[in-house]
């Protein structure tokens, strides 16, 4: 079957638009040849900074014939009615029609075969539609016709366009059409250097060769390949080690079209910088590679350059041209540094008074306090010296006002800890610096030094708590203060340093003193109101830490179920304590005891359900064991008295799989009542005992967790 491709040359394209330009001509492309009943083999898109290019294989050569049948009148129904039947189907006479019979009487069907076009017309229409809404992120006009609101916007400047459609044993067609003055055809361009000459292509392969040979590699992925290979081949040559970075190889594939990977140098004196510096400034001005030594793990003076051009010099001039940028960059880098070090971290402070950190929450300054304030309390909490906590999280904040964050501004936190180590800190505040923004994600590092944790947890939740206080919590997709990252953050730094602690208390605290700076300020409420403010405002960040935490339960296996099943049963906030008793109810519930014992449990709370809403009342109160008729309400009572003791106290000691094996003692006593007894019994006070009992069934296993809330 025949197949396309497609080539739209243009100016550069953005690096960083070019993978999603790809994938989106490829989905369009594709979803309107489905759509027209042209259903392909495979299709596969590319990019490069001048071009974006698709094939599509296995395309039909034409439509198939559609045949509808469409219903009309009534036979005998309205003239108007049968006219318009006649001109909506194209039937010249009743006579073309069928009559058909149903319940409601005869009606007219046409039937009519619309006969399918060929590919090559549907491409002519489909594909001038898509360039013309193609999503670009910013889009441009250029030319004589930019005035005119119909005139083409690409993302640079269009200068052709390929599109070809046929099989391999024969020359393929020209898809047919002209937008804003470039019309179609077979011809493109090489590299815009070596090889800027015209060249005609016929099909994919064809158009690959021929691009490699006029020094273009069109496949992102290989030249991603070739300069990662190339670069490693340089630094293992002179022992060194490549520092790889995916996210600027990326970048890097998207502004070569033939990548040619030299290595350059700069003066040894600028390793006095920080590493991390050093790589932010090479990174960010000129998108090359830093050098390790795999000895040391230190940078050497050397940095790796990806070039577009095979120049005559072997790279000479490129190379040299890239060393004097950087050897500025680096001098601007090592003045900041230098300038930084000269002012201690603590005489930075009193210009937090005079940023506001929110209108409503206040100053920087005051946020400082706060955390100050909130890591001395949870130091003790978790293991950490309470006199470093504050003053780590007194200059954790520190480095936003010096010249190389303003200038790095991704460094921030990691040159609070090069400037608090160069000043004298000890090694935990200085680590505090860094460490307390972490983990910015599920691949981030979590800090472990007690310092680190107080200061972090500390940060995070003055910054939850005061939003919540002027209830401004993120709604939908919106969370500009990455809201969900610092509740995301927090469970990660208590579950993984397996910390003990409280956090309805540490959230009732620090909104009670929220409240108390926001009442003047933003609220006009009276102490009853605050009471309830924060009632209700540490429910919702607790419900709020529940869904994040479900949600990384639920990235590592667990199910979301039964994280709602152990905080149904209210008070459940340490969160080290809701893991594991998770982890203990889902290793039960895969033993049949456990199986059956819900179930069990299951039947009880719907019985309960049904019946309570239907007499309006609660069925809480105590069975009385006079009205136990039959024997197997006796076991039952008697094995409930025994085992609720018995789960509570394993729960109580944190031994959450003594309490499943506790609970497991049920199952006999609860499977042989549904087996013999009848809950609905006619006499109203049997009936009454009977779901008193069930409603012990319930409240026995709640010792565990709510198993109504656990699913099948």
């Amino acid at each position: 079957m025949p197949d396309l491709l497609l080539e739209l040359f243009s100016e550069e394209i953005p690096a960083r638009m070019q993978a999603k330009a790809a994938e989106d001509l490829r989905r369009m492309v594709t979803d309107r040849l489905v759509a027209e009943g042209l259903v392909y083999e495979g299709a596969k898109a590319f990019a490069t900074p001048r071009r974006l290019a698709l094939t599509v294989h296995g395309i039909p050569a034409r439509q198939s014939d559609l045949k509808q049948e469409r219903k009309g009148p009534r036979v005998g129904g309205a003239e108007a009615a049968i006219a318009g039947f006649l001109k909506a189907t194209g039937l010249n006479s009743l006579d073309e029609a069928k009559i058909q019979r149903d319940p409601k009487g005869d009606f007219y069907i046409a039937l009519t075969e619309k006969p399918g076009k060929p590919t090559l017309d549907v491409l002519a229409e489909i594909l001038p539609l898509i360039i013309r809404t193609f999503p670009w992120p910013k889009s441009m006009r250029w030319g004589e016709r930019s005035a005119r609101p119909s005139a083409l916007q690409w993302v640079r400047p269009l200068h052709s366009i390929v599109a070809t459609f046929g099989i391999d044993t024969e020359e393929p067609e020209v898809v047919p059409f002209t937008l804003d003055g470039v019309t179609t055809g077979q011809t493109t361009r090489g590299h815009r250097f070596m090889a800027p000459d015209e060249f005609p292509v016929r099909r994919f392969d064809d158009y690959v060769t021929k691009l490699h040979a006029a020094k273009v590699v069109l496949d992102p992925e290989r030249r991603r390949e070739i300069i990662l290979a190339d670069a490693r081949t340089l630094c293992g040559a002179q022992n060194f080690e490549l520092v790889e970075d995916p996210g600027l190889l990326e970048e890097v594939a998207g502004l070569v079209e033939w990548p040619v990977v030299l290595m350059g140098s700069f003066d040894e004196a600028f390793l006095a910088i920080p590493d991390e510096m050093i790589r932010a400034t090479i990174r960010t001005n000129q998108k090359c590679f830093v050098v390790r030594d795999p000895a040391t793990g230190r940078l050497v003076n050397r940095f790796i350059l990806t070039a577009n051009i095979e120049a005559s010099d072997d790279g000479a001039e490129i190379r040299a041209g890239n060393e004097r940028v950087i050897r500025a960059r680096l001098s601007d880098a090592k003045f900041f540094y230098d300038t930084d070090l000269k002012t201690k971290l603590e005489d930075r402070l009193p210009k937090f008074e005079n940023i506001v950190f929110h209108e409503k929450l206040g100053s920087q300054a005051e946020r400082i306090k706060r955390i100050v304030r909130l890591a001395a309390e949870i130091a003790p909490l978790v293991g950490a010296d309470v006199v470093q906590t504050k003053r780590a999280a007194e200059l954790a904040k520190a480095d936003l006002l010096t010249e190389a964050v303003g200038e790095f501004p991704e460094l921030q936190g990691l040159m609070g800890r090069y400037y608090a180590k160069a000043q004298g800190e000890d090694d935990a505040v200085a680590a505090a610096s860094e460490d307390h923004y972490k983990p910015q994600g599920p691949a981030d590092r979590v800090p472990s030094d007690p310092v680190s944790i107080a200061v972090a947890l500390a940060d995070k939740i003055v910054t939850l708590t005061g939003f919540w206080a002027i209830f401004e919590p993120p709604t939908g997709s919106k969370d500009p203060f990455a809201l969900r990252r610092a509740a995301l953050g927090s469970i990660r730094l208590i579950i993984d340093n397996e910390v003990r602690l409280s956090v309805r208390a540490l959230l009732v605290k620090e909104l009670e003193r929220w409240f108390e700076v926001l009442v003047p300020r933003v609220h006009a409420f009276s102490k009853e109101q605050i009471d309830e403010s924060t009632r209700a405002a540490t429910a919702d960040i607790l419900s709020f830490f529940a869904d994040r935490l479900k949600g990384q339960l639920r990235e590592q296996g667990a199910r979301h179920d039964l994280v709602d099943a152990v905080f149904a049963l209210g008070g459940q906030d340490d969160l080290l304590m809701i893991v594991r008793r998770v982890e203990a109810l889902a290793k039960f519930l895969d033993t049949d005891d456990g199986k059956t014992l819900r179930a069990g449990v299951k039947r009880a709370s719907n019985i309960l359900g049904i019946e309570e809403k239907k007499d309006k009342r609660a069925y809480d109160g105590a069975p009385e064991a006079a009205l136990y008729l039959l024997d197997e309400e006796k076991a039952l009572a008697k094995a409930i008295a025994e085992v609720g003791p018995e789960a509570s106290a394993a729960v109580a000691k944190e031994d959450f799989a003594g309490a499943m094996t506790a609970m497991a003692k049920l199952r006999p006593a609860v499977d042989a009542f549904f087996d013999k007894v009848k809950v609905n019994d006619d006499d109203a006070a049997v009936r009454e005992n009977r779901l008193k009992l069930l409603n012990e069934i319930r409240a026995a296993t709640r010792a565990v967790a709510d198993f109504s809330k656990i699913q099948d």
